[in-house]
């Protein structure tokens, strides 16, 4: 099954439900990353929520996020668009643990229970819209939920899950974000809340082959879903050598002049896909002429 998300409503559009699969997107995170299986979980939750964020936005509208505690891990960037298009990088890949009490990967402890959780909407405006919320858990979907309750005032359940084989390979991945819209019965609310609460894993129920619609088919049990609009998901880095260019251009002839005599040359990579960029030194010499 390939990566894709949906846009839909149930309860007489009562409420609002985004849900996707995103296994082969978090994937390639960790291929390119190289996390180790707790990190690639905290990543590929952080990964997901973030993708279905971003199928809210309208055009050529983005966000990031970040996700900051006091584990080891450190903080977790994501970007995503309107567009399905998602990528991020957790600050040290390199951290895993033995499962926690309930047999799951510890993302608690590798996130951390103290920080914070911002978002920053890039809407075409002048100004940016920013939102930040205090960690209430480190779990990730607990923190989201928190933050699109006090941020946005927009009452939500948020779920996300990733599956990952002893070889730290990712398995299965996906998730949900589930809205209430103003005028929400107290009937809605209260039927919602018990089969949120009873919902089983997402990512168990990816491995078996459940496609988003599936999910939210199971999770609504026997209302109306109507699907909007089906997005494809997908790994997708913006990064390029011409950015690099402009980015060494900005720097000035001076510092320019050090790479040529002093490194003969000048390499950059990039923090969300790893790809490592080179300039010769005819190359930077050209930037000069170039400004």
């Amino acid at each position: 099954m390939f990566d894709y998300l949906i846009k839909t409503t149930a309860y007489s559009g009562m409420v609002r439900a985004y849900a996707c699969v995103s296994t082969h997107t978090v994937k390639e995170a960790q291929n390119r990353q190289d996390t180790w299986a707790t990190a690639t979980a905290a990543l590929g939750r952080t990964l997901t929520i973030s993708a279905l964020m971003g199928a809210m936005l309208k055009n050529d509208n983005s966000l990031t996020v970040k996700l900051e505690g006091n584990g080891p891990i450190g903080a977790i960037i994501a970007d995503a668009n309107a567009k399905g298009e998602i990528r991020g990088y957790v600050l040290h890949p390199h951290v895993d643990f033995d499962l926690n009490e309930k047999g799951k990967l510890d993302v608690r402890r590798a996130v951390g229970t103290e920080g914070s959780l911002s978002v920053v909407k890039d809407l075409g405006l002048k100004d940016y819209f920013t939102g930040q919320v205090p960690i209430v858990s480190g779990e990730v979907s607990e923190d989201f939920t928190y933050y699109f309750s006090n941020s946005e005032q927009v009452p939500s359940a948020v779920g996300a899950g990733v599956l990952v084989n002893p070889d730290h390979t990712v398995l299965a991945a996906g998730g949900f974000i589930v809205q209430l819209m103003p005028g929400a019965t107290d009937e809605v609310i209260e039927k919602l809340e018990k089969q949120i609460e009873n919902f089983p894993a997402i990512s168990a129920l990816i491995k078996d082959g459940y496609t988003p619609e599936q999910m939210l088919e199971q999770l609504f049990a026997d209302e109306e879903l109507i699907i909007h609009e089906q997005l494809p998901l997908s790994f997708r880095c913006k990064c390029s050598k011409e950015r690099i260019k402009n980015a060494i251009i900005g720097l000035g002839d001076e510092e320019i002049d050090k790479m040529i005599t002093e490194d003969h040359g000048a390499e950059a990579t990039c923090h969300f896909c790893n790809e490592v960029y080179r300039l010769t030194e005819s190359e930077l010499e050209a930037l000069k002429h170039n400004k």
